[in-house]
C-alpha cells in the first residue's frame, strides 16, 4: 500500500493535516525526526481533529532510521519543486512511499538522491510552491487511483438526505 512520509516537518498544522488524510485513506505516515514542533502540539491535534487516533502513525528518531526500517520493495518518490518528473507523466506502484521535505527547506541532498522517484506538481510560472498537505493530497489521489488503492466499503454521508 502506498504511504507517506514527512521528513523533519517544520508546521505542526501540516502534519496534522497529513495525518488526518492519512487516516482517511487508511494509509500508514511515517514521521522522520527531528520536527521543529513538539510532536504532540495542540496545533497538530487541532488540524488533525479527532482522526489522529486513527491514524497509523510510525516515528524514526533519524533518517538514518527511517532507512534501517524500510524494506527492500518500498520505494522511495520524493514529492519535490526541484522534480524531474512532472505528475501527469508519472507512474506509481502499490509500494511507494511519498516522501515530503520540510517546509522551509525541502530535503538534503543526500535524500534528494536516495529517492529513486522526484515528482513535481506542475504549477503556472508566477508560483513558488504549493502547501505539502495540498501537494500531498494531490499526489497521493493520483497514487491511490493508478494502483487501486482507494479505501473500500466507504459509507455514505449521514448528512446528505435521501434521493427521492
Amino acid at each position: 500500500m502506498v504511504g507517506l512520509a514527512l521528513y523533519q516537518p517544520d508546521i505542526p498544522q501540516n502534519a496534522g493535516t497529513i495525518l488526518r488524510l492519512g487516516a482517511c485513506m487508511g494509509v500508514g505516515v511515517d514521521i522522520i525526526e527531528p520536527c521543529g514542533f513538539v510532536l504532540d502540539d495542540k496545533r497538530m491535534r487541532r488540524a488533525g481533529m479527532d482522526y489522529l487516533d486513527l491514524a497509523a502513525l510510525t516515528r524514526h528518531a533519524s533518517w538514518g532510521a527511517f532507512l534501517d526500517g524500510l524494506s527492500p520493495e518500498r520505494r522511495l518518490v520524493l514529492l519535490t519543486t526541484a522534480g524531474d518528473t512532472p505528475l501527469p507523466e508519472a507512474t506509481f506502484e502499490p509500494n511507494d512511499i511519498l516522501l515530503l521535505g520540510r517546509e522551509s527547506a525541502g530535503v538534503p541532498p543526500e535524500v534528494h538522491a536516495q529517492c529513486t522517484l522526484r515528482v513535481r506538481v506542475p504549477m503556472i510560472a508566477e508560483t513558488r510552491s504549493l502547501n505539502i498537505a495540498v501537494c500531498a493530497s494531490m499526489v497521493l489521489g493520483e497514487a491511490l487511483r493508478q494502483t487501486n488503492g482507494w479505501p473500500q466499503g466507504e459509507k455514505p454521508d449521514d448528512r446528505t438526505p435521501p434521493v427521492p
